[in-house]
């Protein structure tokens, strides 16, 4: 269901519906009518409204498949790192109806927006993070999850020197772990 928030712009809200019987007496005759009654779910709501934004601040065109990703990836607030596969998974749990193959060109706009980075492991497993500040991270090799390890932590001294004709974009440090 769209909504109108007064004062502001469109936004998306999530409702769930339910069926309530509704009476009424006209003319001294008593008719019973079912009515579909709409609920918005402040949550849905506050999280459609951030991903609207987070897509503003990017200047990216709202599509509902755009607000319906975003919303998912950044809507709580939290950071978090997924895989196409799994934010398909996620959109098609709440009934969001779009392609594997949109979920991958989104991702794609999305990280050259700069609103996502993407971060691979293995030359083959893509990683999509919310959090775009430089940070390592740690790659579950028994679960294939990546989570962010902590900065505070890290310490690089020394970067070897780069090459003539090069400059150097980002330097990202993967920690493979395997539970024992």
């Amino acid at each position: 269901m769209k909504g109108r928030k007064s004062g502001g712009p469109d936004t998306i809200w999530a409702t769930t519906s339910k069926f309530a019987p509704f009476a009424i007496e006209i003319g001294g005759f008593w008719s019973i009518f079912v009515v579909m009654v709409a609920e918005i779910t402040v949550k849905d709501a506050q999280s459609a409204e951030r991903g609207s934004l987070w897509l503003s601040g990017a200047g990216l065109r709202p599509t509902r498949q755009r607000l319906a990703l975003a919303a998912l990836l950044v809507g709580d607030g939290q950071d978090r790192h997924v895989t196409a596969e799994s934010l398909f998974d996620a959109a098609s749990g709440c009934g969001e109806r779009v392609s594997l193959a949109t979920v991958y060109n989104t991702l794609r706009a999305f990280c050259d927006a700069g609103l996502l980075r993407e971060i691979t492991v293995d030359g083959s497993k893509s990683y999509f993070d919310t959090n775009m500040s430089d940070h390592p991270h740690f790659y579950w090799e028994d679960s294939a999850t990546l989570t962010d390890a902590p900065v505070s932590e890290l310490e690089i001294r020394r970067l070897p020197k780069v090459p003539e004709g090069a400059e150097m974009t980002s330097v990202d440090v993967i920690i493979r772990l395997r539970r024992i």
